[in-house]
């Protein structure tokens, strides 16, 4: 299980989904979930459905925000993801490096965790945060206590 996941009890997603708030399957085969030093993350296997593909677009098309869980979520949809940021189904392994310079095309926020200083998934929530938004959130998350990656706390990115 991606580590961002953790915290979605059954009752969660019932409560969740009670609400209104679609939950869709993405297959996913991790590893190490970011390497140090800002080197580029690992090729990761993923699985993207036809029927979530179809959720994701019918929400955007909706005006509504596509929020993936976890970093190797967000690279999930964004490689089965065209250049319009439609989603296609698609699997197979992606070595996706998302950055602000090249944006994103499917998703519009992510619940993560607190990822170290040096870590190469900081990129990608540049790209879903820019940087004021991300330089005050781990201001806070420092200033109060928060506990770091895996184990740790998340947070949810909405620019």
């Amino acid at each position: 299980m991606a580590s961002a996941g953790r915290p979605f009890t059954p009752e969660l997603v019932t409560a969740l989904v009670a609400r209104g708030v679609y939950v869709a399957p993405v297959t996913l085969h991790t590893g190490v979930s970011s390497p140090e030093s800002h080197e580029p993350p690992y090729p990761e296997r993923f699985r993207v459905p036809a029927a979530t593909a179809r959720l994701v677009n019918a929400v955007r098309s909706w005006g509504g925000r596509v929020i993936a869980v976890g970093t190797t979520v967000v690279r999930a949809l964004e490689s089965a993801a065209e250049i319009d940021g439609a989603v296609v189904p698609d699997a197979g392994w992606t070595s996706l490096v998302i950055t602000p310079e090249r944006g994103l095309r499917a998703v519009d926020g992510i619940l993560t965790g607190w990822h170290e200083p040096q870590a190469s998934h900081l990129e990608l929530l540049r790209a879903v945060a820019g940087d004021e938004l991300l330089q005050r959130a781990y201001g806070a998350a420092l200033e109060h206590g928060y506990l770091w990656h895996e184990f740790g706390d998340s947070h949810l990115i909405l620019p």
